[in-house]
């Protein structure tokens, strides 16, 4: 396999390494090896020495779901995600993809989401319809929210409503990238779609991010990619947190007690942390999750749903878990995506709300 030497490095480096085995959200939920970094490092190992094909291997490679938790854990340096990643981008290049990563990449490619989705629900499109009008701000949905959790994209256009914002909802919006970023990596492919959605961004002065996943690929990995964008990127947590301040969003706080479940996206890759529990403290009693901020348990996702259905409900359901087991009955999410995999899992014990679920009461 044509890998860096940079990322053979880290492979040889992380294969006899169990440092991080024990925080891997998709090792805990499996309880086997394989879906480890260590193990993915072994694999990956193995193709780079010949001993086998790397079709072999890519069902494994596309078990890691890039949260970082082993990146942050490792007090050596050592980067399982960019080897997983420049992996995904080989296997793309001499294509070797399995098929149900193929299928999700020609719909990023053909209609803009992994999903294959065209068509917005009918309440997204008449809450955007009142904000077509060009203003300075935009509101950045992103596909999770659009197509596949339109009512709380409806949620997040009513919480701006709620502040008096004068704000831009676009009925279509070029994708962040994100998706083919996590798929395929820094392919050609990805960094053009990447650049379309900053020539539509730098049209603003300012661009509201709602989805975490959007946030980390514009404000981090554009950068990363040579990608420009002049508009003021904040995530929606910092907005609201910046609304609160300024007195346009006022809160009622119903002293209900929920804990925090951080993006990974937001705390460990752009270092937000506490604007979100701003605004929760705001509306209710914020208490903590033992592990909170960058030590953060990733919840789950709707991409990777689509193709481990049962090994995300259970990372989810061990996520719930770490709630009950500190006594907690509420659970407050900044990801949409986060918040569609936990409200899959099938149970009674935990509340799950979403900030604007907070904010709208």
């Amino acid at each position: 396999m044509n890998m860096s030497e940079k990322c053979k490095q880290h492979v040889d480096s992380c294969r006899f390494c169990w440092m991080c085995h024990h925080i891997c959200p998709i090792g805990n939920a499996t309880g086997h090896e394989r879906s480890t970094a260590r193990a993915r490092a072994l694999g990956i190992s193995l193709v780079n020495r010949g001993a086998i094909e790397l079709d072999e291997i890519m069902d494994n490679i596309y078990e890691c779901c890039t949260c970082g938790a082993c990146v942050h854990d490792c007090t050596t340096g050592w980067d399982p995600v960019m080897f997983t990643k420049e992996t995904r981008l080989q296997a793309a290049l001499e294509g070797k993809l399995p098929d149900y990563i193929n299928k999700f990449v020609d719909n990023c490619l053909n209609t803009g989401n992994a999903y294959g989705k065209t068509e917005l629900c009918d309440d997204l499109k008449k809450a955007i319809s009142n904000h077509s009008d060009k203003k300075d701000t935009l509101l950045l949905l992103g596909v999770d929210a659009r197509f596949m959790a339109c009512k709380q994209a409806v949620k997040a256009i009513n919480v701006l409503e709620k502040a008096g914002v004068d704000f831009t909802a676009l009925e279509t919006e070029a994708p962040s990238g994100w998706q083919l970023d996590f798929l395929i990596g820094a392919a050609n492919e990805t960094k053009e779609q990447m650049n379309a959605c900053a020539k539509m961004l730098n049209e603003y002065k300012t661009v509201v991010v709602y989805d975490p996943n959007d946030a980390k690929a514009i404000k981090q990995t554009y950068k990363e990619y040579g990608v420009e964008v002049s508009a003021n990127v904040v995530t929606y947590t910092a907005f609201l947190a910046q609304l609160l301040d300024e007195g346009k969003l006022q809160a009622n706080n119903t002293g209900k007690t929920v804990v925090f479940q951080d993006p990974y996206q937001l705390s460990r890759d752009l270092e937000e942390t506490e604007e979100g529990r701003k605004v929760i403290s705001a509306f209710a009693d914020l208490h903590e999750m033992l592990l909170n901020r960058t030590e953060t348990v990733w919840a789950g996702n709707i991409l990777m749903a689509q193709y481990l259905p049962d090994v995300i409900k259970e990372v989810s359901a061990r996520r719930l878990f770490n709630v009950t087991s500190i006594g907690e009955t509420a659970i407050v999410t900044a990801s949409v995506s986060e918040y569609v995999a936990l409200k899959n899992v099938d149970q009674k014990d935990v509340e799950i709300l979403s900030i604007e679920d907070l904010i709208l009461g």
